[in-house]
């Protein structure tokens, strides 16, 4: 495990993750950051704790949107991503080392 330390709201926080999934966390922390910043910037809300569930809502709604039957991965299961991800990242590393050596990839 490693240690990560990241800021949210101008809050430190220490988190523990795996390497591999480091710049994942760091991703997620940024998405979370920004929106708490954007709810704060509004001056509508007040408090850090409602701010922070605002943002959770907002976040979750959105993941939400995205799974529903009408969403863009409404229809695809999340295993079934993953394979047609990998499936992808195959056919690139046949295919560039090819178009390096041929100069095609510039």
């Amino acid at each position: 495990m490693e240690r990560v330390d990241v800021s949210i709201l101008g809050r430190d926080y220490s988190m523990a993750c795996e390497s591999s999934e480091k710049e994942a966390l760091l991703a997620a922390v940024r998405l979370v950051d920004q929106r708490m910043l954007g709810i704060k910037g509004s001056g509508k809300i007040t408090g850090n704790e409602r701010i922070a569930v605002m943002a959770a809502i907002q976040i979750a709604a959105e993941f939400l949107a995205m799974r529903s039957p009408d969403g863009p991965l409404g229809q695809v299961a999340v295993g079934e991503f993953r394979q047609r991800l990998e499936n992808m990242h195959r056919q690139l590393d046949l295919v560039l080392p090819e178009a390096t050596a041929t100069g095609s990839l510039l």
